[in-house]
């Protein structure tokens, strides 16, 4: 059986732990309102309506993919494109290559940045890993203009940072959607999580200041795991919806882990 990544793989490790998709979540949730072409996100009224829902469903998405087959990923894939060409038929255009590529350039980044931030530094090796998976995903979508290794991707990258991030007012729409649907202190915490793991563009341009008390308060969350608190203190910060969802995550990482039953010989 020919997984779409294969079994011990870094990316694996990355996306199959619950608080590293949480924390590339929160990055993509600053980038997403930035991006010059998030009107396109406006366009069906979907992310306005539950911004937070629509985040997390791209990154369900994947992780669906990176713990599929070669044939089951090909699938979510196809259905990710075939929902991009029924929103292009109802506005009468197509979305930009560009826009395409800056979330995938967005998956592989805080996928990077995540587990560095809770884990350990990853290896070039492993990075490269990291943009390979995404580029195949890329590939199948039929994105024109991908970068074809990691190190043409970090220029890429850069460049896409300083061209294709403003601050509009679907920016301002966006955060104030995310406060409503998060709360107070759900939503300052948010924005600390973020100043943590954006690029610098972004943290410019949001204003998120990098505060001395954050990195001990990640220290003392991550040593949370190893006396079984860190899932009841992430439970309090997410909502009950949200809470539920990232359960869904783990169930589904712990199923494509189940060992494979024993084959008895004769």
């Amino acid at each position: 059986m020919k997984y779409f990544v294969e079994e011990g793989s870094v990316v694996r490790k990355i996306w199959g732990k619950a608080d590293t998709v949480l924390f590339i979540f929160a990055g993509a949730a600053a980038e997403f309102a930035l991006n010059k072409a998030v009107d396109w996100l406006y366009f069906t009224g979907k992310l306005p309506a539950d911004p937070l829902g629509r985040l997390f469903s791209t990154v369900t998405y994947g992780q669906r993919i990176i713990f599929s087959t070669n044939d089951e990923a090909f699938i979510a894939i196809d259905q990710i494109s075939t929902i991009h060409k029924h929103v292009e038929t109802e506005r009468g255009s197509q979305i930009p290559d560009w826009a395409y590529r800056d979330v995938l350039f967005m998956l592989i980044d805080y996928s990077i940045r995540a587990y560095e931030l809770l884990e350990c530094g990853l290896t070039l090796a492993e990075k490269e890993e990291v943009f390979i998976v995404f580029y195949k995903v890329g590939l199948r979508m039929g994105i024109e203009g991908l970068p074809t290794n990691y190190n043409s991707w970090q220029i890429m990258r850069e460049n896409h940072l300083n061209q294709d991030l403003q601050l509009s007012d679907f920016t301002r729409d966006l955060f104030k959607r995310y406060r409503q649907h998060l709360g107070v202190t759900r939503y300052v915490l948010l924005r600390l999580v973020q100043a943590l793991m954006a690029p610098e563009q972004v943290k410019t341009l949001l204003a998120l200041d990098e505060i001395e008390l954050l990195k001990p308060l990640l220290y003392l969350y991550k040593l949370s795991s190893y006396i079984n608190l860190q899932i009841h203190i992430r439970n309090a910060l997410l909502p009950v919806k949200y809470r539920l969802q990232i359960q869904d995550m783990e169930r589904f990482y712990s199923k494509k882990h189940q060992p494979y039953p024993e084959v008895q010989n004769g």
